[in-house]
């Protein structure tokens, strides 16, 4: 155990969600992990007590000013041993996210010693049913009590845990997709390439829309031009063209995906051809009408892969492989989640075995 470490037990365990009965992210362990941050202190008094509520100043600046950023991970289970994927990534990315909105970085390493600490205190309550996981939410919030329009003095640094079963309803099955026109979730210079909470937000009547007229999620395009293809609300994007796989360039309104990372190392381990540049949804459209388009999928943390199927553009359908998961698709799913969950041995050095 980290010698700073404080660990508070928790004396009345909740119990564990039914093996078919866990929604994504509606249910939370027993304990949850916090960290200060003073300006002449530094990060200070890691400590790990039982899941509670939180008090904080009504003029806290989070409250006021959204100045936060998160992320998100998973534990799996592989037999008596629990593996976190690509762990170093999101906190590496946690501290560009905090560079963007003016906080303070973390100490990687340290805070990883802590994340460990915690996920082994809860290893019972990540799941062995294929397809579950624990899910790992770091974050940080300004507390600071003060409505000037400026950084905070004072945040805190929290990390809770939530056993999670698939994110979309159906699992591996395609899903539609809206592609959205009118509303713009970021540009470049804004603070697209940083997970913080604005950005989710104010993606949501889009969401709505999408949702109301049968679609599982948005497809956003770039803010300027409405033309270039940029993510998933919840996803990077990749698309199968001719035998060649395309995704957006990350551009500055691009989250970073670590799935996404993993499916292009993977893609060029493979030898399979795979480029990062602009992608326009007329060039979709107009490959998709010459059946050139064969396979489009999105990669993150919640969904891993998320075959598409159909995307929804102006009254116009593009069709993806008649509805049906791709072979590459496939082939990237069993992949990572083997590599995730012990199933194939990882050659990559991508997942850390929790005590």
């Amino acid at each position: 155990m980290s010698n700073d470490l404080e660990i508070v037990k928790c004396t009345n365990l909740k119990p564990k969600p039914e093996k078919d009965q866990i929604p994504f992210g509606r249910t939370f362990t027993d304990h949850m992990f916090i960290m200060d941050y003073e300006t002449d202190k530094g990060w200070f008094e890691p400590r790990i007590i039982p899941y509670e509520p939180i008090t904080l100043d009504p003029a806290a600046m989070i409250f006021h000013y959204g100045q936060t950023v998160f992320e998100g991970l998973k534990a799996y289970r592989s037999g008596d041993r629990i593996l976190l994927f690509r762990p170093e990534k999101n906190f590496e990315r946690l501290n560009r996210s905090s560079e963007r909105l003016s906080i303070p970085p973390i100490d990687e390493e340290r805070v990883m010693e802590y994340l460990k600490e915690l996920v082994s205190l809860e290893k019972d309550w990540v799941p062995s049913t294929p397809g579950t996981s624990l899910y790992i939410r770091p974050y940080i919030i300004a507390t600071e009590p003060n409505l000037s329009v400026a950084p905070s003095h004072t945040y805190k640094l929290m990390i809770i845990l939530s056993p999670v079963g698939s994110y979309f309803s159906g699992g591996l099955t395609p899903v539609k997709i809206s592609v959205e026109d009118k509303f713009t979730r970021a540009v470049k210079g804004g603070t697209g390439m940083a997970k913080t909470a604005g950005n989710y937000s104010s993606a949501y009547q889009a969401q709505a829309k999408a949702y109301k007229d049968g679609n599982a999620d948005v497809l956003w395009l770039d803010g300027v031009e409405k033309r270039f293809i940029e993510e998933v609300g919840s996803m990077n994007i990749f698309f199968k063209i001719n035998g060649e796989v395309v995704t957006p360039a990350l551009n500055g309104s691009i989250l970073q995906g670590i799935t996404r990372m993993s499916v292009i190392e993977l893609l060029k381990k493979w030898d399979i051809p795979v480029t990062e540049r602009k992608v326009s949804i007329e060039e979709l459209y107009q490959l998709s009408e010459k059946g050139l388009l064969e396979e489009a999928f999105g990669t993150g943390t919640a969904a891993v892969i998320s075959p598409v199927g159909e995307l929804n553009w102006q009254g116009k359908k593009i069709v993806i492989n008649n509805h049906e998961i791709g072979e590459l698709s496939q082939k990237l799913y069993d992949t990572i989640t083997g590599i995730q969950t012990g199933k194939l041995e990882d050659r990559y050095e991508w997942t850390i075995a929790v005590k």
